[in-house]
């Protein structure tokens, strides 16, 4: 069956003919309020998961959790990287806006939950509902704007989405410690409703997007990869309760680190070996990994993702121990890192769009990155703090530009791939923090057992976190005592900043992995902006490319012809009504 002519018509436009039709404004003020909403979520989420960092010590203090105080993370960052695989193939079912409507809901329910704990346990337990909502609302954003805008012209757009994120993690820190000290740290989470309200109501009334008609909604849920989630999400709980555990509650040689961090690991290897030869509708396809550059930018972001997380992480860490920073000090002692990241991100985005070169804009990141890593091993107990300045400027430049590696795993790839691609992305990216903080930490504790004074270290329970139960105590401590524990301190974390120096260095050497494929211009025409009839005729209002189509309101039963990208497959592609689950074997 051939493809009516006006499909036909449309996408066989040539080249210059999108770009005209892009320079005439294509994107109009539906296309800005929709992307003005999906900043908006995310960077809920990013500043809800930065801002507790500086705010846990009150935490901790408040509920008496500190032999429980790791789980308020990891359990955040295992509902999370769970999700993440799953949302993209609900969304491909049911829909980006309506996946993503739901996903603010059970956020905000999260926050909700958390703000009124009582107990370490109902606070784990909230921040477990809020990880499911938050790895959701990350995936969409990302598949939204890749549904909306061709990879070609993306670098600046998601160079502002990787800035919303990276303004909200650098900003966090300093929030949390405000609100930890001058009101109470619910407050941190009561303030995510009234945002979750207007995300919500944004997205309801102006996220309209097209999707693919379904037949049976419940034939395509149970055709659903449910046996390859599964393996997924138990690999990673395995691994993140290994993670959680090592180096605190049990020594990393312990069969209670060893025995679920092999089977996690083993897990994902069979997922995939699954995934590839027998699901017929894999959550994670052996085409986003098959080639070099995509394989290259999933090691890179996870590489990126284990420095930032632990320089976001431990540099308050610093802060509050080795400078006796008060948790909100120690959040403005981090906004140099918030003020340049974002510019860097936007500047890397432009480059990009302009230049279609991202390997050189991955290795300026990694130099970057390298150089003022190094600079944080100078930091000592009496290094001043305006002199962290520069060296946060320095590596924040590294940590925006690495935004890039986004281009490394799509470019290879056709945009029927954009779901699987960016959900298997973040997953890789989500993992990589729960891997940073439990490397980190362990190296820490680990760290401070050496360097503390043992009359100090008697003061510590027996299984608590040292670092944790000590940074609250510090500034009480008598002298000569408390400049002994403040350079303890300062000597334990530098040995986290030289392990970070080893990963940047990897992360250089991923590089070669990669080649400069060209940035394509083609678009998966199933999704996208729903168009509005004008005079009686639909006149598609396509978010970044103003091409027309056949489509109205009223979604068609017509085939679509989707234009896919070069490099794995030429020609064009017909995608039949309900057919938003296909089998994507090789």
């Amino acid at each position: 069956m051939s493809p009516p002519p006006s499909v036909s018509a449309a996408s066989s436009r040539t080249e210059k003919e999108n770009e005209d039709a892009r320079s005439d404004g294509g994107r109009g003020w539906r296309f800005w309020i929709i992307f003005l909403a999906l900043c908006m979520s995310l960077f809920l989420t990013a500043l809800d998961l930065a801002s507790v960092s500086t705010a846990l010590p009150s935490i901790i203090h408040d509920l008496n959790g500190t032999d429980s105080f790791v789980w308020v993370s990891s359990a955040y960052n295992l509902a999370c990287t769970a999700v993440l695989p799953l949302s993209g193939r609900l969304a491909d079912i049911f829909g980006r806006r309506e996946v993503l409507l739901v996903s603010i809901l059970i956020f905000g329910a999260g926050s909700a939950v958390t703000a009124a704990a009582q107990s370490m346990n109902m606070l784990i337990a909230g921040r477990t509902i809020q990880g499911v909502g938050s790895g959701a609302i990350q995936v969409l954003v990302a598949i939204v704007t890749a549904d909306l805008i061709p990879l070609k012209d993306r670098g600046f757009f998601q160079s502002l989405t990787g800035a919303t994120f990276s303004l909200a993690s650098a900003g966090g820190p300093f929030i949390g410690g405000a609100i930890a000290q001058r009101t109470t740290w619910r407050w941190l989470f009561y303030l995510n409703l009234p945002l979750c309200g207007i995300a919500f109501a944004v997205c309801l009334v102006f996220l309209r997007l097209r999707k693919p008609p379904i037949e049976s909604y419940s034939k395509a849920f149970f055709a659903i990869d449910w046996i390859g989630n599964a393996i997924i999400i138990g690999s990673a709980t395995s691994c993140i309760l290994a993670l959680t555990w090592a180096g605190i509650q049990y020594p990393w040689s312990s069969p209670q680190v060893i025995a679920p961090l092999v089977i996690g690991l083993v897990g994902f290897g069979a997922a995939l070996v699954y995934d590839r030869y027998f699901a017929s509708h894999p959550v994670v396809p052996a085409i986003i990994i098959n080639n070099r550059t995509s394989l290259g930018g999933y090691i890179a972001s996870f590489l990126h993702g284990l420095v930032v997380n632990s320089v976001a992480f431990y540099l308050p860490t610093y802060f509050q121990a080795a400078k006796i920073a008060t948790p909100l000090l120690s959040g403005l002692y981090l906004f140099p890192s918030a003020i340049t990241i974002s510019p860097s991100a936007i500047a890397q985005g432009i480059i990009i769009s302009k230049t279609g070169k991202y390997r050189v804009i991955q290795v300026i990141g990694w130099c970057a990155m390298l150089l003022g890593v190094g600079l944080l091993t100078l930091l000592d107990d009496n290094t001043s703090v305006a002199i962290s300045i520069p060296f946060q400027i320095i590596a924040a430049v590294g940590f925006g530009f690495l935004y890039a590696t986004t281009f490394s795993v799509l470019a290879p790839l056709d945009p029927t791939q954009n779901a699987a691609a960016l959900s298997f992305l973040l997953f890789v990216r989500t993992l990589s923090s729960a891997w940073a903080i439990s490397i980190s930490a362990t190296i820490l504790q680990n760290q401070l057992r050496t360097h503390l004074p043992p009359a100090f270290l008697a003061q510590i329970p027996p299984g608590h976190d040292i670092a944790y139960s000590a940074i609250p105590i510090i500034p009480t401590l008598a002298q000569p005592l408390q400049n002994e524990v403040r350079a303890a301190f300062a000597d334990s974390i530098r040995l986290i900043w030289h392990v970070l120096l080893a990963f940047a260095g990897a992360g250089l050497l991923s590089v070669l992995l990669q080649k400069d494929v060209a940035l394509h211009s083609k678009m998966d025409k199933r999704w996208g902006m729903k168009e509005h009839k004008k005079g009686g005729a639909g006149a598609a209002e396509e978010g970044a490319k103003g091409v027309p189509s056949s489509e109205t309101d009223t979604d068609t039963e017509k085939p679509v012809v989707v234009d896919v990208a070069e490099g794995q497959l030429g020609g064009e592609v017909q995608v039949l009504p309900g057919d938003a689950l296909q089998p994507q074997r090789d």
